[in-house]
């Protein structure tokens, strides 16, 4: 009887596997060429971006495919991706959808930990990510440039994503987590980490403890990273050493029941900020160079800008990263054609409706920024690399470039990301030439593993700029708009649902604004409190004079225009 029993369930499992889903009412469309048992993971893992871009192209905003047994389905376009991302943690889940994850951060940290205690992680990281902070990382970054270029002499070879590797992870790690954290990156440090990024590939979105040699070496790494940290702990405590960097204060941070991080918590906080300060930013990095360098128009342009806003030392100030408006879109339009992760993944908790399509619970929901940023309705011409397409504002819906993720969950080191990106390019652009040392076409986007950089070898050709050979380019300056008419009453509201308290518009207008204990950014009343509600500033009847008003609402503009989330909306009548 129970051999006839298992043979029975048996069959009823392979004809589930043989027999595609059916249509159900109000369900996605299914992407055709699905495969039995298989679906769609043999295209998958030859090229996911591929798989993605054809999905897409069938022209609806949600579309399913199947990996073995997993419905996956890809939402496409602003209005799309505003219901994904403003999705509650309980209805679609980042902590299901990036289990593979888990043996890199760790268990109960970051993607693995409940909702609240992550927010409360969350909260203990932005400590090193609130814009106070931030200001002093422009010198660090542009010394940690400097040293890796240091033994390069007047002209010679090297491959760029190699150097950029270098110089994200030690700029990182020395800007947030500390200098002892960087001078103890060893080799063996490098091997370690080398094992904790290989652990991160397409497999591991679904099978993340499988028997692969690769992630028993993952698994070993994290082990000898904890020890390191412990290390620290240990030397800390017993010399009474307490510096001012990011290690100290996630040593010093409580969980709101009192408790304190460990080891274990904070050695995956940290490999998370390297990642997310190193892994992606080097591939963006080198792909901003080279698409200069195959631009020199636009390489001069850049050139220019780095030159106008420079110290007359050549260092590098928060200030002037700031006015470098066009290598910021430079960086924006690179990262819109070759975004460092393919996809984001939510798995769902509660069925999800969105435009009349309904996917049911045990499904994932996945965008994928690279294909967002190919919607020709969004942005014109979407192959063509554009940088001025920011200044014509395509990408004014905070919803339609992605490259960061979007909403409350958008990647919160995303400020820092921008700021060390423009440190590191405008450093080298303001000291080298480069040329292309391949064929153009060998320069592309490697889809093998879940982050995207280029193929390697990526080398170019340096040389040390000689200024008496620079041509004069006429650049137009990229002027900040005035957006608000200083004669009308401007009504200031913050969106509770986008804002991280990177605390930005505090630093720019502490009378208007400050960060509440919740973690967010709120208005202030008249009288010095904090106010949920959207507030009226500049009204004729709070006595302002004209010097006073101006001051008021070129600093409302600031903080609008460089909240790193889109979080501030700013209105008048017509």
């Amino acid at each position: 009887m129970g051999t006839l029993s298992t043979a029975t369930s048996a069959l009823s499992t392979a004809a589930r596997l043989l027999t595609p889903p059916r249509p159900v009412p109000g369900a996605p469309p299914r992407l055709d060429q699905e495969l039995p048992v298989v679906g769609h993971m043999a295209e998958f893992v030859r090229n996911p971006f591929g798989l993605l871009l054809r999905a897409q192209n069938v022209g609806h905003e949600m579309i399913a495919f199947r990996l073995l047994l997993q419905d996956v389905v890809l939402v496409s376009g602003p209005e799309a991706h505003e219901a994904f991302f403003r999705a509650p943690d309980d209805q679609l889940c980042r902590r299901e959808a990036y289990k593979l994850m888990t043996p890199i951060f760790g268990e109960g940290v970051v993607f693995d930990a409940p909702g609240p205690r992550l927010d409360q992680q969350m909260r203990m990281v932005m400590k090193m990510l609130r814009d106070q902070r931030m200001r002093g990382y422009p010198p660090i970054i542009q010394d940690e440039t400097r040293k890796q270029v240091a033994s390069w002499g007047a002209a010679g070879e090297v491959d760029l994503l190699e150097l950029m590797k270098e110089v994200t992870l030690y700029a990182s790690s020395r800007c947030l987590i500390g200098d002892e954290f960087r001078d103890g990156m060893t080799h063996e440090f490098h091997e370690h980490y080398g094992h904790l990024e290989k652990g991160i590939n397409p497999i591991a979105y679904l099978y993340p403890n499988a028997p692969l040699p690769s992630f028993r070496r993952r698994d070993e790494a994290r082990r000898r990273l904890v020890a390191q940290v412990d290390a620290i702990f240990d030397r800390r405590k017993r010399e009474g050493d307490r510096p001012d960097d990011g290690m100290q204060a996630l040593m010093d941070a409580r969980y709101k029941d009192g408790g304190r991080l460990d080891a274990h918590e904070i050695t995956g906080i940290f490999i998370a900020i390297m990642m997310a300060g190193h892994h992606t930013s080097a591939g963006t990095a080198a792909w901003t160079v080279l698409e200069l360098v195959r631009r020199p128009e636009l390489f001069a342009r850049v050139r220019a800008e780095v030159d106008a806003h420079i110290e007359p030392d050549g260092s590098l100030s928060y200030q002037a990263l700031r006015q470098m408006r066009f290598l910021h879109d430079v960086i924006k339009e690179v990262l819109r054609l070759h975004p460092p992760l393919i996809f984001l993944f939510r798995k769902v908790l509660r069925d999800f409706s969105h435009g009349g399509i309904t996917v049911p619970a045990g499904s994932f929901l996945c965008a994928s920024p690279g294909v967002a940023h190919r919607l020709g309705r969004v942005f014109p011409e979407p192959e063509r690399f554009d940088p001025d397409r920011y200044a014509r504002g395509e990408d004014r819906n905070p919803f339609a470039w992605i490259a960061f993720g979007g909403g409350k969950h958008k990647c919160t080191g995303n400020a820092f990301g921008l700021l060390q990106l423009k440190a590191v390019v405008a450093t080298l652009v303001h000291a080298f030439d480069f040329e292309l040392a391949q064929p153009d076409e060998s320069y592309r986007d490697n889809y093998e593993n879940a982050t995207v950089m280029p193929w390697q070898p990526c080398r170019v050709r340096y040389r040390e700029r000689d200024r008496s050979r620079d041509a004069r380019v006429s650049v137009p300056v990229r002027k900040r708009e005035t957006l608000l008419d200083r004669g009308k009453p401007v009504t200031v509201s913050i969106d509770p649902g986008l804002c991280q308290g990177h605390s930005v518009c505090v630093s720019e207008l502490p009378k208007v604004f400050r960060v509440a204990p919740s973690g967010e950014a709120q208005l202030l009343d008249d009288a010095g409190a904090l106010h949920a509600g959207a507030r009226v500033y500049g009204r004729d009847d709070e006595g302002m004079d004209e010097a006073a008003r101006d001051g008021l609402y070129d600093a409302l503009e600031r903080a609008y225009e460089h909240c790193p989330n889109a979080a501030i909306s700013l209105a008048q009548d017509t």
